[in-house]
């Protein structure tokens, strides 16, 4: 607990609060690194598809069925969330969706033929949908626990809980891995267990949230979930208004495109590209996490120092590097880089996007603008993998040629970071709202 300065926070918000609130990145990491890197979507490709040439696209359609509907759902749910003061309550129902859809999964390995195939799909767009809206929920909470300037802290301490959390799902999930190799079981044996795992991690971490975790906001007005759609069309309308959210969402769309890649690609790149088998994956994915912690935790501290926007350009020329390193390289020893480069990257940009987010969205629209910045994060994780997949199938199959084509994405991310101003951004968010009991000094380079 002595890792949450008083200073970062709102004044009477307990510490205890923000761990709780860090504990759902704790629960809910596992389900993004067990199912959705490191695991389930290795033997979606080479165990459910049997290595079809179209298994990577299905994998890649299931996420961007998920994304897609997320896309066009959020928004209107975060702010039905406001008007209801119900961001406590969305979050338990769309947790409970995806760690039943997690357990569902451990089905999918005794089945065969078109039908598992169907049912895996089914049912990754179910538990993804449901961690996605979780994500967005939980991401709105932020604002009312941080100081503007110690957003990004707080943000760090969120992700390096969830990195943790990932590592613990990974970790029991490949000591129960190895021992069943050892055995000489198929991975058909010891991948449902994993998806146990994996669920009861998620649900059981997430009941701290639950309990420690107020929902601080109060309804705004007795409403229907008509209003919920006039308020987001309102926003949308007076977007001119919020033109620095604005231009931060199209960056989201670039560079959250290119870290969708990684975080969806990275197994299936190892294992087809460089000849990794699944138990070295899997210890691959598990230090990506850790260097993905420490970004995290001291990118946190850094980008409070020297401001947002030079933070966030920084994660991005290093995934730069990454896209150029991993095309670049044949050994297995020379991919070890590129992953340590790419979990450092990962984990600041990821918090860098967040904080930035809760210091532009106005105090009484909290779980809309998250909403919309889920809008943006999963338009991202459609375009990269479905363009980085195409590529590969253009290419006949140079998945070398897509990974160097992905950096394209980060440079592009890069570019507009550059109109964002982030006095302005938070000048905008707080006009014609209820001042927060905070000093407003903002270190907004």
């Amino acid at each position: 607990m002595a890792l949450f300065s008083q200073s970062a926070l709102r004044p009477g918000v307990r510490k205890r609060e923000v761990f709780g609130w860090a504990m759902y990145d704790f629960a809910n990491s596992g389900y993004t690194t067990v199912v959705i890197t490191a695991v389930f979507a290795a033997y979606f490709v080479g165990g459910i598809a049997k290595g079809a040439p179209w298994g990577p696209f299905a994998w890649t359609v299931a996420l961007s069925i998920s994304y897609a509907i997320v896309m066009l759902s959020m928004p209107a749910i975060g702010a039905w969330a406001d008007l209801h003061a119900a961001k406590k309550k969305a979050l338990a129902i769309v947790t409970a969706g995806c760690v039943l859809g997690t357990l569902a999964l451990a089905i999918t390995p005794r089945l065969s033929g078109p039908f598992a195939v169907a049912l895996a799909m089914g049912l990754v767009i179910v538990s993804n949908t449901f961690y996605s809206y979780g994500e967005s929920l939980t991401g709105a909470f932020l604002p009312e626990l941080a100081t503007v300037d110690g957003m990004g802290k707080v943000s760090g301490w969120g992700w390096a809980f969830g990195y943790i959390g990932g590592m613990l799902a990974l970790g029991v999930c490949l000591a129960y891995v190895l021992s069943a190799q050892a055995k000489g079981l198929p991975a058909a044996h010891f991948v449902p267990v994993t998806m146990l795992i994996t669920a009861a991690i998620y649900g059981l971490a997430a009941c701290a949230t639950f309990a420690l975790l107020p929902e601080r906001a109060q309804p705004q007005k007795a409403t229907d979930s008509r209003n919920a759609w006039q308020q987001l069309s309102e926003t949308f309308r007076n977007a001119r208004a919020y033109r620095d959210f604005m231009w931060l969402l199209s960056c989201t769309v670039c560079y959250q495109g290119g870290v969708a890649v990684a975080i969806t690609l990275a197994a299936i790149y190892a294992e087809q590209v460089i000849g990794f088998v699944p138990s070295e994956t899997m210890v691959l994915i598990f230090v990506l996490n850790i260097a993905a912690a420490l970004g995290a935790f001291g990118f946190g501290y850094l980008q409070d120092r020297i401001g947002h926007r030079r933070a966030l350009s920084g994660a991005l020329l290093a995934w730069i590097a990454v896209c150029v390193i991993a095309a670049s390289v044949t050994t297995k020893g020379g991919f070890w880089w590129a992953a340590t480069i790419a979990g450092l990257a990962m984990g600041s940009s990821q918090s860098a996007g967040r904080a930035m987010t809760g210091v532009l969205a106005p105090p009484r629209q909290l779980a809309e603008f998250f909403g919309l910045w889920s809008f943006a994060t999963r338009l991202a994780a459609i375009i990269g993998p479905l363009s980085y997949g195409a590529i590969t199938w253009a290419t006949g199959g140079n998945q070398r040629i897509a990974i160097l084509a992905t950096s394209v994405l980060f440079i592009g991310g890069l570019l507009l970071l550059l109109p964002i101003d982030m006095r302005r951004g938070r000048a905008a968010a707080l006009a014609g709202d209820t001042p927060q009991s905070e000093a407003e000094p903002l270190a907004a380079r």
